[in-house]
């Protein structure tokens, strides 16, 4: 899942989305309300996780414009906690408010919470014949049997267990479950999808659609 943490706080900013990667996460950073607009504007994010007092462009802003275009949800993380100042957040279209300091379980569980609020819905739990996600949890099994997986593994799952039996384009994985960092060219999705075959051992559940992608068997 890809998420966008925009924050000025270097330091912050770089234990935040340290400890979002060790949870699964595809981070992208933007320092300032305008870079974080124009990653938007180029990237269909799951989550924005928004500090509010932003240079450039102030983050009330910011989240005035992602909720004019309905396409990301916004979790704001910020220092101002009063209630007045939670209702504001709300009332300026964040999809939720979360005061510094905080504890970091709570910041997964609502960036999770939020993702499942994308459309169609994702349910808590995914589930496909006997193989069982728990996202929140990061936990994962077949047939009762505990699958350990890298967090790139986890993601393509989870990405491919969302669609539902669609096709997903080794782009379209390379965009949720990869950073910006990632190569365009490079064949990561490839080389993690046979990892994960080999993991979820037979039958085999995922199907190569060849000249398309991956989905799930039905």
């Amino acid at each position: 899942m890809r998420v966008l943490l925009v924050e000025d706080e270097r330091p912050l900013a770089k234990y935040v989305a340290a400890g979002l990667r060790r949870h699964g996460f595809a981070v992208d950073l933007a320092a300032d309300g305008a870079s974080a607009l124009e990653k938007c504007a180029h990237t269909p994010y799951d989550v924005v996780v928004l500090d509010r007092d932003l240079p450039v462009v102030h983050g009330d802003t910011v989240c005035r414009r992602l909720a004019g275009d309905g396409g990301h949800r916004v979790l704001m993380l910020t220092a101002a906690d009063s209630v007045e100042d939670r209702v504001a957040g709300l009332t300026l279209g964040a999809d939720d408010y979360l005061s510094k300091p905080f504890a970091f379980s709570e910041l997964v569980a609502r960036v999770w919470a939020l993702s499942r609020r994308s459309v169609p819905a994702r349910p808590p739990v995914l589930r496909a014949a006997d193989v069982v996600l728990d996202p929140a949890r990061r936990l994962a099994e077949r047939g009762g049997r505990a699958l350990h997986l890298t967090p790139k593994e986890f993601g393509v799952l989870h990405e491919l267990l969302a669609a539902r039996g669609d096709v997903l384009s080794a782009e379209a994985l390379l965009e949720k479950v990869w950073d910006e960092h990632a190569d365009p060219f490079t064949n990561a999705v490839r080389i993690t999808v046979g990892t994960l075959r080999r993991k979820l051992g037979d039958p085999p559940l995922i199907d190569t659609v060849t000249g398309v992608g991956y989905r799930v068997r039905a």
